[in-house]
């Protein structure tokens, strides 16, 4: 009697085709939208409405939309601010998730049981829009960048799951350091980091896929539109149709489809993540790999 695991067998020629045409329809439900989306923003206005709004494949292509884009200086400022503001961010955010889990992941560390519990209590009651908005008010960063920086900058969820990938790192690892006179700061350094890349990817990735994309926050705390990110101002743009642009003020200005206008909008607010992506991803894999040679 064959007791081999199904698992590990060799699986059947309908068993592999069924999972390819699985992987192609998946595939193709991801990248239809995307490709629609690009078609649509260098798509002429007359393939458009023959089209009834959307193009799959242009026929000509015109790049006008992303010259009207580019060429405004509300949406060029945007773009630099959304950057700006994520970069920083992401690496204050990754800065305090990390020493967080450190600190809360070992059990010498000062009230480490009762921060803890602090912190897991934070999972069950949210604090709430209202308080959040008067915390930020009574510390002066209403109408700042800090406002759209500070308040998401720690997650107890976050926390949570750093913390449980360094409490898996060998104890072996950190008795050895300990041996050779390395401080707290130095295994944080040379065990810690180099052990936990493919958390801090991870969780680098979602924390920055946050910040570039949040609008409600620029929307509450900034009152200068001079500061908007590229969200807010796409935001603006689907609801109100109005982009300020320098061409505007030329005599005899033709405006490109309103349709490709917005379509380009959301292409190059979708593009930097799936730039960044990849390179993660080699990241994060590099990173699991090292971890099960040393463990």
């Amino acid at each position: 009697m064959n007791t081999r695991p199904v698992w590990l067998g060799k699986p059947r020629p309908i068993a592999i085709a069924l999972k390819a045409l699985a992987l192609t329809l998946i595939c193709a439900v991801v990248v239809f939208p995307f490709l629609v989306v690009i078609s649509t923003s260098i798509a002429t206005q007359q393939q458009i409405d023959a089209n009834g709004g959307y193009v799959i494949w242009p026929t000509s292509v015109s790049f006008e939309a992303y010259k009207e884009i580019f060429n405004g200086t509300q949406v060029s400022r945007s773009i630099v601010i959304s950057v700006g503001v994520t970069a920083v961010g992401t690496a204050f955010s990754l800065a305090c998730t990390v020493l967080a889990a450190y600190g809360l992941s070992r059990r010498q560390s000062l009230f480490q049981r009762g921060l803890l519990s602090f912190v897991l209590f934070t999972l069950l009651f949210a604090p709430g829009m209202i308080p959040v908005y008067l915390m930020v008010k009574q510390l002066g960063m209403l109408n700042t960048y800090w406002s759209l920086i500070i308040p998401t900058a720690v997650s107890a969820f976050n926390i949570v799951i750093v913390r449980g990938f360094i409490q898996a790192i060998p104890h072996e690892l950190f008795d050895a350091a300990r041996m050779d006179g390395a401080g707290e700061w130095r295994i944080l350094r040379s065990v810690v980091l180099p052990n936990s890349k493919a958390v801090i990817a991870v969780v680098g990735l979602f924390i920055a896929v946050g910040y570039w994309n949040n609008y409600f926050g620029p929307l509450l705390y900034l009152n200068d539109t001079e500061m908007w990110p590229l969200q807010l101002v796409m935001r603006t743009f689907v609801l109100d149709n109005n982009v300020t642009t320098n061409a505007q003020a030329i005599p005899g200005y033709v405006a490109p489809p309103a349709q490709s206008v917005q379509m380009a909008l959301v292409a190059i607010a979708t593009l930097p993540i799936l730039c960044v992506y990849p390179f993660l991803t080699k990241h994060m894999s590099k990173g699991m790999l090292t971890g099960a040679i040393k463990g």
